[in-house]
């Protein structure tokens, strides 16, 4: 299992959400993610090393996005959480700084 830690960005966007379902759908996928960070899709380019899961609630697609630390013990840093809608975007603004 893995130990997991939340940027900022991350952290505020999980502590602002109402909705219990939606709330459900991702501890379920962070709890996955846990136990094998490897079931995200690695992406390239600009963000190579970064995996992302894809979260569906009510028709609606949410991404984690998260990076996997193997040197310093066994870590995830999940970098962004949220709709589908700009999603990219802001993780690669997010990236830059």
């Amino acid at each position: 299992m893995y130990e997991m830690q939340f940027t900022p960005q991350a952290a505020r966007y999980f502590k602002k959400l109402k909705e219990k379902s939606l709330k459900t759908a991702y501890e379920k996928a962070l709890r996955d993610i846990m136990y094998n960070p490897y079931i995200g899709s690695p992406k390239r380019g600009d963000l190579a090393k970064v995996y992302g899961v894809d979260v569906k609630h009510k028709r609606v697609n949410y991404e984690i996005a998260y990076t996997i630390h193997e040197t310093d013990g066994r870590k995830v840093i999940v970098l962004l959480a949220g709709t589908r809608e700009n999603f990219y975007e802001q993780l690669k603004r997010y990236r830059k700084k």
